[in-house]
């Protein structure tokens, strides 16, 4: 059994649906509403701190000055600058004083890579995980061979303590920390890797965050009011238009039991005509056979079932009466279902047939005999007139003696 751990975070999706509604909006529109924010690139260098500013991917060097807190007041005055007003400050590490390493993973460590990492931080640094902060980037997928590939980033603890404590002496609030030789995307710092650890990132005011999370419920309870509102109308129109069907439904109902009834009979009709048509009566297939016996031959017994017949008897010469039956148009594919014996005694030949019956083209169906389907015998009354059955027939056949057939 499989068990995995599904981590939902809520503002990743928030930051894509945003991405994504922007993307439905003009550019100029865009560009009239959003106001970009620049960066400002503070990189140690020995003992001093070089700035930098960035917007809209062009960078301007601004200031190089000492670290110590005799440049607080330079700094701030710097800093403070209209255009500056809403800038995020990134302090990039040197590959002097920070640590980047790529890291191949398994899929199973894509929902919690950090806890991963720290668990094997040493094979992967000279330093303990209580030593350093570290902070984790998953590059890309290789689904060919099940792995990720991660990039891991290190600094020592007390050297970006310190250099938070002087950009801090300097008025200065770090939003995130970087390494030079894997800079994050100062565009989408949102999906990016921070090496400052939480407890010394800046505080978001609660209050604005209250205020654009009640705006945006309340926004998407007006939206599901204007969706749900109309098909509520409609489901009542619904609802009074069934009201009305019911009314009629027994009818038509009725209507259409009637009609289903009528389609029935109709088949039922049009199968019985179907079957007297195809199939000759049972007094024609008899008079044939009669016409075409001679009076050298005779029955000792015959069997009609499913448009089979089967004829068993003796005669002189039964290849002719094989021959007339294939003959007449009431019989088709004649053949002896067993081989031609000769009876000492009578010195006649005896002989079994089977053939398919057939319908004459010449015989109008308004001629042909109503006839009843071949079962068993039924038990009937001495008060029931009935007409002979092929069984009836042969029946008083086979209790003839072998001797002249009775006429």
């Amino acid at each position: 059994m499989i068990n995995k751990n599904i981590k939902i975070e809520l503002k990743p999706f928030l930051r894509w649906w945003k991405r994504e509604l922007a993307f439905l909006i003009p550019v100029k529109v865009r560009q009239f509403f959003h106001i970009p924010r620049g960066v400002i690139i503070i990189r140690p260098i020995g003992e001093q701190f070089e700035f930098s500013y960035e917007i809209n991917k062009q960078t301007e060097i601004l200031a190089t000055v000492a670290q110590d807190i005799s440049n607080a007041e330079s700094i701030k005055n710097l800093i403070n600058a209209d255009r500056f007003k809403n800038a995020i400050f990134v302090l990039r590490l040197s590959n002097r004083d920070a640590l980047n390493k790529t890291l191949n993973l398994p899929l199973a460590a894509q929902s919690n890579v950090s806890q991963v990492v720290s668990y094997e931080l040493d094979r992967y640094s000279p330093f303990k995980a209580e030593q350093v902060y570290f902070a984790t980037h998953v590059e890309r997928i290789d689904t060919e061979t099940g792995q990720l590939i991660v990039q891991l980033m290190i600094v020592p603890r007390n050297l970006l303590e310190n250099l938070y404590a002087n950009c801090k002496k300097l008025g200065i609030a770090l939003h995130y920390v970087d390494v030079e030789n894997y800079p994050n995307d100062l565009q989408q710092l949102h999906f990016s890797y921070n090496l400052l650890p939480v407890h010394l990132q800046p505080q978001i005011a609660k209050t604005p965050r209250r205020i654009m999370t009640g705006l945006v419920a309340l926004s998407l309870l007006l939206s599901v009011a204007s969706l749900v509102f109309p098909l509520w109308l409609e489901y009542q129109a619904v609802e009074n238009l069934q009201i009305k069907i019911a009314k009629i439904d027994k009818e038509v109902k009725a209507v259409k039991t009637l009609q289903s009834d009528m389609d029935v009979m109709r088949e039922e009709n049009q199968a019985l005509i179907n079957e007297k048509i195809t199939v000759p009566s049972v007094v024609a297939i008899l008079n044939e056979i009669s016409a075409l016996m001679e009076d050298d031959s005779w029955l000792s017994y015959l069997q009609y079932s499913e448009g089979q017949l089967q004829l068993q008897g003796e005669s002189k010469a039964a290849s002719n009466l094989l021959t007339d039956l294939e003959a007449s148009d009431y019989f088709a594919n004649a053949n002896f279902a067993s081989p031609v014996t000769q009876d000492k005694a009578s010195g006649m030949e005896r002989f079994q047939i089977s053939a398919q019956i057939t319908k004459p083209e010449n015989v109008e169906n308004s001629d042909a005999t109503t006839e009843t389907a071949v079962e068993e015998p039924n038990e009937l009354t001495d008060e029931t007139p009935t007409e002979p059955t092929v069984q009836d027939v042969t029946t008083e056949e086979a209790n003839t003696e072998n001797g002249t057939p009775e006429e």
